[in-house]
């Protein structure tokens, strides 16, 4: 290693370290001195990613790692999407943006917001990849906190205290800064805690329906030099984790479509993204997709 990289992967694991002591999983309001130190961290870990931004497997500025413990587990995504740092904070700030978002995932069947603006949480269920009545899904209740907003640094969260599958602390968390030539770069941070039962249920459907699966992190080679993914929770925590990026991305590149050509376009550009990746990422052909969608939205429209 020649000591240009060796300083960047040094100024990377830096900005690991002061994420880790700049409240980094904050999920309530902060004041304006930690939310100038999140910013910071932000900054930082974006002038240390550079490298990895450039070139990647993804052929894109996308950075992806993820971490399993004992008792929880976490995937973060790092990323510059073609948007200014203003149109994604509006958007991104509007609880009720987000059900266009979430539902865009497989295996999300309906999202609505509450009625109570001042509530600023989703009730979400999520289910199979094929359709199902809405009473076979789980539900979840998504809080929606912005944690911070200025000119330039927001971050929000979405938490729920019981997740689906018998998950716990189930959070997703979006935090972004404005970068040069107009564009944004955003961590996204998805990540749930899980007991015993939990985790028999993920590992018993990883064993049957999920058999096979793999996430998108290289931890090893075969005898013929190709690369072996990662597998079983953590290749499960790494699909979903970029499932729901690619609905983020997906969601901001429809939004300058004329509103009726919006839903359409969001559900094209999310399938299209995650057949770039077939062997992590295919579920469904389009037209599958497409019609599930639909009608999934439609319900979502109309369910109470």
């Amino acid at each position: 290693m020649d000591s240009g990289s060796g300083l960047g992967l040094a100024r990377f694991w830096l900005a690991i370290v002061i994420v880790a002591s700049t409240l980094a999983a904050v999920t309530t309001a902060c004041d304006a001195d930690a939310a100038s130190a999140l910013a910071a961290s932000l900054r930082a870990r974006y002038a240390a990613m550079q490298d990895r931004l450039a070139d990647n497997p993804f052929q894109r500025p996308i950075h992806l790692e993820s971490e399993e413990r004992a008792s929880d587990q976490r995937g973060d995504i790092h990323a510059v999407v073609d948007h200014p740092f203003a149109t994604v904070s509006a958007s991104l700030g509007d609880a009720t943006h987000w059900c266009d978002v979430l539902i865009l995932h497989l295996n999300v069947k309906y999202c609505r917001p509450s009625s109570d603006p001042a509530q600023r949480s989703l009730a979400v269920q999520i289910g199979r990849k094929h359709a199902e009545p809405l009473d076979e899904a789980r539900r979840v209740a998504l809080v929606h906190r912005i944690v911070a907003s200025d000119a330039d640094y927001f971050r929000i969260a979405l938490t729920a205290e019981r997740g689906p599958f018998s998950t716990a602390n189930y959070t997703i968390q979006l935090e972004a800064i404005p970068v040069d030539g107009g564009k944004t770069f955003i961590h996204l941070s998805y990540s749930y805690a899980f007991g015993v039962r939990a985790r028999l249920a993920m590992r018993a459907y990883l064993n049957t329906l999920g058999a096979g699966k793999v996430g998108f992190s290289v931890v090893d080679t075969d005898p013929n030099g190709k690369p072996v993914f990662v597998n079983d929770l953590r290749g499960a925590l790494e699909r979903n984790t970029m499932r729901f990026y690619m609905a983020i991305e997906a969601y901001l590149n429809a939004m300058d479509a004329p509103p009726q050509e919006q839903l359409d376009r969001r559900l094209r550009e999310w399938f299209a993204s995650t057949e770039r990746f077939p062997l992590q990422l295919h579920e469904l052909d389009q037209a599958e997709y497409l019609d599930l969608k639909r009608e999934e939205y439609q319900r979502q429209q109309l369910a109470p």
